[in-house]
């Protein structure tokens, strides 16, 4: 009864907010619809949403593991732009007006 008296409130400030009935009607089927679905698996998933975390969690440290061996083991590095020498490689470039030095792209 109490889903009633609230479904024809809704109605109401629908009314008064002129949004036409068919609307309204349509928008409170699709969130019942959803309603409906959500709680019907909402005992699954407080059965077993453990199972997802635990998966992230485990996840995460097969992830740390592998990133580890592959990376630390082998005595190698990442060879990422920037990350060769002490310093970038323009940074040797004068970047004062007039100077111009073979193989810098500032002129």
């Amino acid at each position: 009864m109490a889903q009633a008296v609230s479904f024809l409130n809704d109605f109401k400030l629908g009314h008064y907010m002129k949004i036409p009935p068919r609307s309204m009607f349509l928008v409170q089927l699709i969130g019942t619809i959803l309603a409906g679905t959500i709680n019907l698996w909402k005992q699954w998933w407080q059965r077993y949403n453990y199972v997802l975390s635990a998966a992230l969690d485990a996840g995460v440290a097969f992830m740390a593991v592998l990133m580890y061996l592959s990376v630390g083991v082998e005595n190698t590095s990442l060879t990422w732009w920037g990350t060769k020498g002490e310093h970038c490689d323009l940074a040797s470039c004068p970047t004062a007006k007039g100077i111009v030095v073979d193989g810098c792209p500032v002129n």
